[in-house]
């Protein structure tokens, strides 16, 4: 089991992730969240998944864009910090929406993109021995631990998953 890295281990902005991830076993709630949320996003119709709160705020469609973004991101992070690589930029989550047309694409196939992702990642992240694990490196000039963007990448989706429920009334 994985257990939850130390605030030292990760910028203040990512707190609030890693806050919200529950005490268990990090690798099983990933496999759950993938799994619901994939259930949730899957049945959206496109209609339903173009929907934005407010004007200038992402659809759902750009919401989950944004949420494949960050999963690849913090995963190659992990990754790369797992292979004692000591620094990386920063990652600007607009300019990714801006630059890529996620509402041109069904939520079904946006759906199964964030399941093959999340997929792939878990059998990244069993492969970490607990050396790795414990590595860390520099991210938007923060100092990071790869058991901390496993953290995060449980924390990000439950931050987006209470933002679809308050905002956009979907859960």
């Amino acid at each position: 089991m994985i257990s939850k890295p130390q605030p030292e281990e990760y910028s203040p902005f990512a707190a609030g992730y890693v806050g919200l991830v529950p005490n268990k076993n990090v690798i099983e709630l990933l496999e759950q969240l993938m799994e619901s949320s994939y259930q949730l996003f899957s049945k959206l119709t496109d209609e339903q998944a173009s929907y934005a709160y407010a004007l200038g705020k992402w659809t759902v469609k750009q919401a989950l864009g944004h949420m494949i973004d960050t999963e690849r991101t913090f995963a190659y992070r992990a990754l790369v910090f797992s292979r004692n690589y000591i620094e990386l930029p920063g990652f600007d989550q607009n300019i990714y929406v801006d630059n890529t047309d996620f509402n041109s694409r069904s939520i079904q196939d946006l759906a199964a993109e964030f399941k093959a992702a999340r997929q792939s990642n878990i059998y990244m992240i069993r492969g970490f021995s607990e050396e790795q694990l414990l590595r860390t490196g520099i991210a938007s000039n923060h100092p990071f631990s790869v058991r901390a963007f496993v953290y995060m990448l449980a924390g990000h989706e439950l931050h987006h998953l209470n933002v679809f429920k308050d905002r956009y009334g979907i859960s």
